[in-house]
């Protein structure tokens, strides 16, 4: 039966009695979470109502509903922890049939002794982090009190197995701002990484990583946009077509660094470190820094073949050595620049201001208009 759903619970049985010709006392989603709550239900939900009966799965044969009837609907109380549960039979076994705890308790006698005095079967986890998950396994929804943090809840429901739930947790994670303005340190961050789907975009913006070691990190693709990097250690990281754009990356330290295809515009970077980074993506993909700041940067010996530096300040910054083929240098402020054995060769440099720069010994003569100031 199709039912529009409105008002309360009970208005929702109300209406499902009338339907269905029987006296409704439950509702169960369409995999088997039991619905207490009318705000609980989707708009694309396929619901199931009984007269009190545990849910039994449509697309089980008979003997399977004879069992589930049978051996699932007494009650039962667990302590975890020290602390006190009491549910049922099917809330642990119906939802996630193939996880630890359904396999624990889909038999009665599946815990032998493993009772406490009082009767209750002995669970050696974390209570607070057992809560969300057991609610979850009630009704189907994550839901997780103030001050729970969610890593320790994705630890639990890895342990017992909860394969959906553990989508959800990813996915919570991974949205959740910072609760506090103080710096995120490495193990935090490989934490947060770790739990992350391979495919998803991870989203840092705006996160403090101020003095934080994310050295030789694989960073790619990450989602840096106006983060804090201030005085961070990212030698030698993968940072191939991460954002960082607005980024403030002052004095950090990015030797070696993998930066192809990285977005820096008006990222500030005064002071860094950036020798021998690489910035040339055999793909073409360029690496663009337009309008940053790279006052007094030490970029010496990096490859930066097509790198786009239109409108950047350059003030004071050593460029020996690099490799500056083809970039967009328009614009830009090169003043006192140390650009020494430098590739310009195909280089744009109009209107770029290079007074007082260095260019002894490159290794193509620089062609610049009359436009360089």
């Amino acid at each position: 039966q199709v039912v529009a759903v409105y008002g309360t619970l009970s208005d929702l049985l109300s209406v499902a009695s009338n339907k269905l010709g029987i006296k409704a006392t439950s509702v169960y989603n369409g995999k088997g979470g039991l619905i207490d709550d009318i705000a609980l239900i989707r708009d694309d939900d396929v619901l199931f109502v009984c007269e009190g009966e545990p849910f039994i799965d449509p697309q089980t044969d008979g003997r399977a509903q004879e069992e589930l009837t049978g051996s699932h609907t007494d009650w039962l109380t667990l302590n975890v922890g020290g602390r006190y549960f009491t549910t049922t039979r099917s809330t642990l076994v119906n939802k996630e049939p193939d996880s630890m705890l359904a396999h624990m308790f889909k038999d009665k006698d599946a815990w032998g002794n493993k009772q406490d005095p009082r009767g209750a079967f002995l669970i050696d986890r974390s209570p607070e982090y057992f809560e969300p998950i057991l609610n979850y396994l009630r009704h189907g929804q994550l839901i997780v009190n103030d001050g729970i943090n969610l890593l320790g809840v994705l630890e639990e429901a890895r342990f017992f197995g909860i394969d959906s739930l553990i989508e959800h947790l990813e996915v919570a994670i991974n949205s959740q701002p910072a609760e506090d303005h103080s710096p995120i340190s490495r193990k935090e961050f490989v934490r947060f990484l770790l739990a992350t789907p391979t495919k998803s975009e991870l989203r840092c913006q705006g996160l403090n990583f101020s003095g934080a070691d994310l050295s030789r990190l694989d960073l790619r693709y990450i989602n840096f946009k106006m983060a804090n990097l201030s005085r961070c250690n990212l030698a030698h990281a993968n940072l191939c077509c991460a954002n960082l754009e607005r980024a403030d990356l002052s004095g950090s330290v990015l030797d070696c660094a993998n930066l192809q295809g990285v977005k820096m515009l008006c990222s500030n970077a005064e002071g860094a470190s950036l020798k021998g980074c690489n910035f040339e993506d055999p793909s073409g993909l360029k690496a663009n820094l337009e309008g940053a700041n790279l006052k007094g940067v030490d970029m010496e010996g990096s490859q930066m073949t097509g790198i786009n530096l239109r409108v950047a300040t350059l003030k004071n910054a050593k460029l020996k050595n690099c490799n500056l083929r083809g970039a967009t240098l328009a614009g830009t402020d090169l003043e006192n620049c140390d650009l020494s054995g430098c590739d310009l060769q195909e280089a744009n440099l109009r209107g770029s201001n290079v007074k007082g720069a260095i260019f002894e010994e490159m290794l193509t003569p620089l062609h610049m208009s009359q436009s360089v100031r």
